[in-house]
Order: C-alpha cells, then structure tokens, then sequence
C-alpha cells in the first residue's frame, strides 16, 4: 500500500527518495548515462545491463559517469537501451545491449571517448 502524504514534509521525503532512486550516481558528471526501465526494457533484461554497468564503473574506479535510469523510449525492438550524453551535450542511443557490449561501450565510449557505433540507434 502506498503511504499516504499528510505533509509538505512528506511529500519532500517523497521526492527525494524518488530523486534517489533514479540518479544512482548524482552530482556534476562529465559523462551521464542513462538505462531506460520500461516494462519492455526490463522484461529484455535492462536491470542486468544497469547493474554491469554500475560494476564496470566500479571495478575501473570510473567517478566522472553519473548513472541513471529511466522509462521507456518507443523503441522496444531495442531493448535493452541506454544513452550516454558526453560532457559536450552529444546524445548517443545504444540498443540491443548484451555484456560484452556493455563492456566495449565503457572501454570505447567512457574511457577512450570513441562511440561505438556498432551498436548505436541515433546520435
């Protein structure tokens, strides 16, 4: 059951854990990348690719990346999706991800600055 909000205080409470719930990795980053969690990301495996991605970041000491997540893009024969948006404001729309892509984007794409654009939808 979902609470009830009685309070300006309770609805502040709620947006800040709503807030950080979707920016997993906050604050100023260069980098910003963001997994879309609709039902048709998750049901192709999105929490899978979220959580490697967060281990990938971890594991190589990677702090300039703020990872997000959010709903659904339209795109469902893409699934699983992510887009990474550079320090410069470039959107890059990655689907159909898979470990070992998810591997070569933050090799290429994070760490060397080379989209991979194998894998890309749009830029």
């Amino acid at each position: 059951m979902a609470k009830r909000i009685g309070s300006p205080q309770d609805l502040r409470d709620l947006r800040d854990s709503a807030r950080a719930e979707t920016n997993l990795r906050g604050g100023p980053k260069d980098i910003q990348i963001t997994v879309h969690m609709g039902t048709c990301g998750i049901a192709a495996g999105a929490r899978d690719i979220l959580a490697q991605l967060a281990e990938e970041l971890h594991r190589a000491s990677i702090e300039h990346v703020a990872l997000k997540r959010s709903g659904c893009l339209g795109l469902c024969d893409q699934e699983p999706m992510l887009t990474l948006t550079d320090n410069t404001g470039m959107e890059f729309l990655y689907g159909k991800l898979n470990k070992k892509r998810v591997h070569e984007i933050v090799r290429e794409h994070v760490l060397s600055g080379n989209p991979v654009t194998d894998y890309t939808i749009k830029t």
